[in-house]
């Protein structure tokens, strides 16, 4: 088998890069190891806690124990079906602040400023607001891309952002336009009350074209010849093949499996495959390192007022969202829920929010487990520019083995300032006057946790990963040591490899990833056909008081 272009990963990025490959003429194969995405615990958007939970569906990565987090290992899902992650994320659309994109520019990603990645964002959106604001010229309308806004319909909504105004801060009709920092709206990757996963949008489009292949199997390794790569080594119903690459091999298998891909394949730390017996094509100090993710706490508030979702939480009410969806699309089970959000700032002299907030109609965690108190509301909130990193390493030579991951989490001092500041922004919202009707007993750290110790121990306990990581293979400068990528992202050392996902991310962006994600695989199919859009320099909004005020 072989084709011009042999994409390692069907994901957020991959599907992008397919697509515009196949559009433009070349023949593309995409080798993906998970199965397919049909199924309604996928399909349908208030059963996102179900898919990151399903081996059927996850790859079922696991950190190593975290050292600053009392030893707890937390899990790091990674969609293993057609999809990848997009199939099965929490669908919130983040485009990331407008100075992320430039503060990559600026450390050696040069071309990937706020100016160059605009045009990106809109040529893959269809964007509609649904009557809840937003200015179109800032957003794409005829992508492949299709991103909504929930119905807004539940009271606390409304609170949140009421509670938001009445704090002080600014609201914003749209985060992904001119205005990130703000309360207002949330958006996703929902359409007609399906997941719009980057299967629907890239996809499904070019299944039947002649030009585009699907394989199932496992990517073992990236075939190097002479510094070259020219094809990936793949385990199919458990024969070992090689799919041959005439252009490019180009890797877009998360910054989880993008790195131990080329690690496998012997671009990395020479002294680390050393240690597993594999022979260096490129020794890459960068492959691996850098790993960041963003961590995030549930602040929950007890509701004396039976209208949160945890009415529904019964086999009965349950069954009835799910029949409604089934049969119309409609409903409570044709929204993710986080329908409310915010981007805010920690501090004076912060120049663009670094905090960001989910705000959900019921207290609940991730994995599905309701508050013991019953009616509730949340705040998931986190920051978003934490100054710890972690690794992605290898346990051994063999390519069935999971990866060692180990992020670090709160390695950094200021990681515990920057945490007790959210748990005390949470509680002077939900303290608002328009949280009155609704408040009662603060579920979640509780009313007694007040001293830095005590709020140190319940982050320690409590902090979850918002299952946002990148950084892996950095992109920078071919002079950078620690680069793994150019800003073609081109692999540094080795010819006719690109690697193409979140794992490029330099640093992490604000938000969920899943659009900058999407966002790399659109540019770099430019960048892979010598193409690329004008620039687009409209000015965002920056908050003229940052230097001496918090909101």
């Amino acid at each position: 088998m072989r084709a011009d272009y042999v994409i390692i990963g069907s994901g957020s990025a991959g599907a992008a890069i397919a697509y515009r490959l196949v559009e433009a003429g070349k023949s593309v194969i995409v080798i993906e190891q998970g199965g397919t995405d049909m199924g309604p615990f996928i399909q349908m958007p208030a059963a996102l806690s179900y898919p990151m939970n399903m081996p059927i569906y996850d790859w079922g990565f696991k950190s190593e124990p975290e050292p600053h987090l009392g030893g707890r290992s937390l899990v790091t899902p990674r969609g293993k079906v057609i999809g990848g992650t997009s199939s099965i994320n929490g669908m919130v659309y983040v485009r990331g602040h407008a100075c992320d994109f430039d503060h990559w520019h600026d450390n050696g990603a040069t071309g990937w400023s706020y100016s160059d990645v605009l045009p990106y964002f809109k040529r893959m959106e269809n964007w509609h607001s649904g009557g809840h604001g937003g200015d179109a010229s800032w957003r794409g309308t005829d992508g492949p891309l299709y991103v909504t806004r929930g119905p807004r319909k539940n009271p606390l909504i409304k609170a949140f952002e009421e509670a938001g105004r009445q704090a002080g801060y600014q609201m914003t009709d749209d985060y992904n336009g001119e205005q990130q920092e703000g309360f207002g709206p949330l958006e996703a990757t929902i359409w007609k009350g399906d997941r719009w996963s980057t299967v629907k949008a890239y996809l499904k489009p070019i299944q039947d074209k002649e030009n585009y292949t699907m394989v199932r199997g496992l990517a073992q390794k990236i075939v190097i010849k002479d510094k070259r790569a020219c094809g990936v080594e793949i385990k199919r119903k458990g024969h070992i093949e090689t799919i041959h690459a005439d252009k490019e091999v180009i890797v877009a298998a998360s910054s989880i499996n993008s790195p131990k891909l080329l690690m496998l394949s012997g671009v990395g730390p020479a002294a680390h495959l050393a240690e597993h017996g594999i022979e260096i094509v490129a020794d890459r100090p960068g492959v691996g390192q850098n790993l960041q993710d963003h961590l995030e706490l549930y602040i929950q508030q007890a509701c004396i007022q039976p209208i949160t979702l945890f009415k529904y939480w019964n086999l009965i009410g349950k069954g009835l969202i799910g029949a409604q969806w089934l049969f119309t699309r409609k409903g409570l089970g044709a929204s993710n829920q986080f329908e409310s959000g915010a981007f805010v700032r920690s501090a004076a002299g912060i120049e663009y929010p670094d905090i960001q907030f989910h705000f959900l109609p019921i207290a609940v965690r991730y994995d599905g487990q309701v508050a013991a108190e019953g009616h509730g509301y949340q705040a998931h909130v986190g920051p978003m520019r934490s100054k710890s990193r972690g690794a992605v390493t290898l346990n051994s030579s063999n390519p069935n083995d999971d990866p060692r991951i180990l992020f670090n989490y709160m390695s950094h001092e200021d990681d515990w300032r920057d945490f007790r500041t959210c748990i005390a922004l949470t509680r002077e919202l939900f303290g608002q006057e328009a949280f009155a009707p609704y408040r009662g007993k603060e579920i979640q750290p509780g009313d007694n946790v007040t001293s830095e110790a005590a709020l140190n121990d319940f982050i320690r306990e409590d902090v979850e990963s918002a299952f946002h990581p990148c950084g892996t293979c950095k992109m920078g400068a071919i002079d950078d040591p620690m680069a793994v990528v150019d800003p073609d992202c081109r692999v540094i050392g080795v010819e006719g490899l690109r690697v193409a996902d979140s794992s490029i991310f330099p640093r992490i962006p604000n938000g969920n990833l899943n659009g900058p994600s999407i966002m790399v695989g659109e540019k770099a199919a430019d960048h892979i056909l010598g193409t690329s859009l004008p620039k687009d320099n409209s000015t965002p909004w920056m908050n003229p008081n940052w230097a001496t005020s918090q909101r």
